[in-house]
């Protein structure tokens, strides 16, 4: 048994028999039972050896042979953002097809009380569905013209209706976009197709002009989304802060949250700067006002990032060409990086291509010949192209690389435009462990990949895009364990809380999960489907299911009534046979055939 000398006399307020436990400690050993007190793991062992912590106030849970994991940790999730506005969105995740989706749309118009939009925003791919295809304009026009429908495909473009376009206030004599396109017709009118080329900055944009919930419903629905992580597992995240995401303004119903003590998901916050050219303004005025480490164990402040810089931004957008970035990148981000240091602030930056990372890491580096680095923590985030020399850099600088599974998402645009070679160490995870880097996972989640992390588990293990495109080779995929281990213990790193949570051990918060399934064992088509039965967070259930539902609180009805999120919930986890007829592909072939992109009528080959 697993327990300390000062635990011995100890009697347990939890304690969970009869389970499968993948405790992650460097062993990675598995046990029996688990005693939980005060909100921490006091021991692990047997069932016999953990009943030993039962008292008459003691409460015990048989969980039926089941297996329990640690609570994920997204190292990079747009929580904080999502949280906003999640009850106003009508999600297409795990939808199968087109037709749903679009019929999901024409249910939920007559819903919608104006002035409020139809928004579709993120985690969806066209590869997911059926039709392979998104939808087009014409379409979204035919369902409705006077109510505004929104929806938002990846980081590539954003499909408008009439409506939506006059409220956005896009029209024949309005400007262009700088670094995007507004797609007119013949005779000056814009259609409704807006697209990143390949700055995302009008997507932000034109989706930020639609209406916002008013304050209680922004607090109902960030409950509602945390709520919705923890049916997935999810007891952790990093938020990466966002465009718009402006701070202290939109922080505060996450604060009040956390000082009524209603958060079911721990938070760690980086501060993303928000205004071109007056980054180190942003950051200099936050330094007076908050550090890394102040809140507490359920809601603190991270550091800095994800964005530093405006002029280093390199968003993906597979569709279209690598962007390069402007001149002045190195000076601007010097000075930002140069300032963190200085405050000890720990920070993290977005980083697509391996062409941008070799530019930051020169910047990085003269920083640390000026100002040592000294063991602060860094990382970049995402790192699709980064180069196997690079890789190397970074561990020497002392940073670490969150990965997300975008490339399950954007797979298939990737290798039409670069190839499937390239694809297959896009990124390279298993260099990237084996240099020695400290990797976590992830889903940048919502706007792009879905939130849902067995998706993103699903990809490392199988390599695989949510259409069933094998992307990776064997040498380029992970093991369920060591999958398991960066959405655990591997994301504590990034908010210097490995010593804390990440593994069900002595001394750790009691934050795990009861799985609907053995992730260890099913057939490996058959991850993207677990969800969890049982979630408990600091020794509290948060959720449950099936033969656990009663121990969980009652559910928080969905305000407004009309948000999408009360008709139709948030994913769609829909067991989902492909039809190889439409698909035209086996599950480990890339596509010979061409498919049409409908947003940018572009034809790619696979």
């Amino acid at each position: 048994m697993n327990k300390t000398n000062q635990q011995k006399n100890e009697s347990a307020d939890l304690i969970i028999i009869n389970g499968h436990v993948a405790t992650q400690d460097k062993s990675r050993s598995f046990v029996s039972a688990i005693a939980i007190k005060n909100g921490s793991f006091i021991a692990t062992g047997t069932d016999k050896e953990i009943l030993d912590y039962k008292n008459d106030k003691t409460k015990v849970i048989d969980v039926g042979g089941r297996t329990i994991i640690p609570g994920l940790n997204d190292s990079h999730l747009h929580i904080i953002r999502a949280g906003l506005n999640y009850n106003m969105e009508l999600r297409w995740d795990g939808i199968p097809s087109l037709d749903e989706a679009l019929r999901r749309v024409r249910e939920q118009v007559p819903r919608t009380p104006d002035p409020q939009w139809v928004r579709v925003v993120g985690g969806w791919s066209e590869f997911q569905f059926d039709e392979q295809r998104v939808p087009t304009v014409d379409e979204l026009n035919k369902i409705n013209t006077k109510t505004p429908i929104f929806v938002l495909h990846l980081y590539h473009c954003a499909l408008l209706n009439k409506a939506a376009l006059q409220d956005a206030g896009y029209s024949k004599d309005g400007p262009s976009f700088p670094a995007s396109e507004v797609q007119r017709d013949n005779s000056g009118s814009p259609t409704g197709l807006l697209t990143a080329k390949p700055n995302a900055l009008i997507l932000y944009s034109a989706l930020d002009k639609g209406p916002k919930l008013a304050y209680q419903d922004q607090v109902n629905s960030t409950r509602q989304f945390m709520h919705e992580l923890n049916r997935f597992g999810v007891t952790s995240a990093i938020d990466a802060g966002g465009g718009f995401q402006n701070y202290p303004e939109n922080y505060a119903v996450i604060n009040e949250l956390a000082k009524q003590g209603l958060l079911t998901v721990r938070i760690s916050y980086n501060l993303f700067t928000q205004r071109p050219k007056k980054e180190l303004e942003d950051f200099a005025n936050w330094m007076k006002i908050v550090k890394p480490g102040d809140g507490n164990d359920f809601y603190r402040m991270n550091g800095a990032g994800e964005m530093l810089v405006f002029s280093a931004a390199d968003f993906e957008n597979f569709p279209e060409p690598r962007p390069d970035l402007i001149n002045t990148m190195e000076t601007e981000l010097k000075d930002v990086v140069t300032l963190l240091v200085k405050n000890r602030w720990p920070f993290r930056i977005h980083a697509t291509y391996g062409e941008s990372i070799k530019r930051f890491l020169d910047v990085f580096e003269k920083v640390n010949s000026e100002i040592p680095f000294n063991g602060l923590r860094w990382f970049f985030d995402h790192a699709e192209t980064i180069y196997d020399s690079d890789i190397e850099r970074v561990r020497k600088l002392g940073g670490g690389i969150a990965i997300q599974d975008r490339m399950a998402f954007q797979g298939e645009s990737f290798v039409a435009r670069y190839g499937k070679k390239a694809a297959e160490n896009s990124p390279p995870i298993a260099k990237m462990i084996e240099k020695g880097v400290p990797v976590g996972a992830g889903t940048d989640a919502t706007r792009v990949s879905t939130y849902n992390p067995w998706i993103a588990l699903y990809w490392l293990v199988t390599g695989k895009t949510v259409g069933g495109t094998r992307l990776y080779p064997e040498s380029n995929r992970l093991s369920r364990m060591e999958s398991l281990r960066l959405y655990t213990i591997g994301s504590a790193w990034f908010s210097n809380e490995e010593s804390k949570k990440g593994s069900i051990e002595p001394g750790k918060f009691a934050d795990l999960v009861v799985l609907s399934s053995d992730y260890f064992t099913i057939p490996e088509e058959e991850i993207k489907h677990i969800e969890s039965l049982l979630t408990i967070v600091g020794g509290k259930i948060v959720y449950g299911a099936g033969a656990f539902k009663d121990l969980a609180p009652g559910p928080l009805p969905v305000t407004p009534a009309w948000s999408p999120v009360a008709k139709f919930g948030g994913y769609a986890n829909i067991k989902h046979i492909l039809n190889a007829s439409v698909k035209q592909k086996t599950s480990d072939k890339i596509m010979a055939s061409p498919l049409l992109c409908s947003c940018c009528d572009e034809h790619f080959s696979f």
